[in-house]
């Protein structure tokens, strides 16, 4: 692509719609609008989801589930990214550091993949298997 093929969007230079200018236009009398009903007249403007006075379907589906306001989220961090720091303490701070969790996150590890040496990892929570690959390779799992 170089300058001589540049060429304006399409419907880019389209004249803007003059509704209402007289018969000749064929936007003339009710300016595209059709006669009567609510969609004509001025100042019509519908409330989002309305459907003509049907049960709008926001009311007619079923109200399910609940907000959980004990729920604690744990940003999730594998063995295999771990193992990809090579160092032997991990601590959240560290992973902070590795853009692997938020400032404000609790951390869990998960066990995916593997890990080579004794490795200590302090966070806030551990699968199992986490665990067991951990203690398996000679490292600390330390909750806080």
């Amino acid at each position: 692509m170089n300058l001589s093929n540049l060429r304006a969007p399409r419907k880019a230079n389209e004249k803007k719609k003059r509704v209402g200018r007289g018969m000749g236009s064929g936007m003339g009398k009710t300016s595209a609008r059709g006669h009567k009903g609510q969609r004509s007249r001025s100042g019509s403007r519908m409330m989002r989801g309305f459907e003509g006075g049907q049960m709008p379907l926001h009311r007619r589906l079923p109200k399910r589930g609940f907000t959980n306001i004990f729920r604690v989220e744990y940003a999730v961090v594998n063995l295999d990214r771990l193992a990809e720091l090579g160092l032997t303490e991990i601590t959240p701070e560290v992973l902070i550091k590795h853009k692997l969790a938020g400032k404000n996150d609790k951390i869990k590890v998960l066990g995916n993949g593997e890990i080579k040496g004794a490795v200590t990892v302090r966070a806030h929570k551990f699968s199992k298997t986490a665990e067991e690959k951990i203690a398996k390779a000679g490292g600390k799992a330390e909750v806080l």
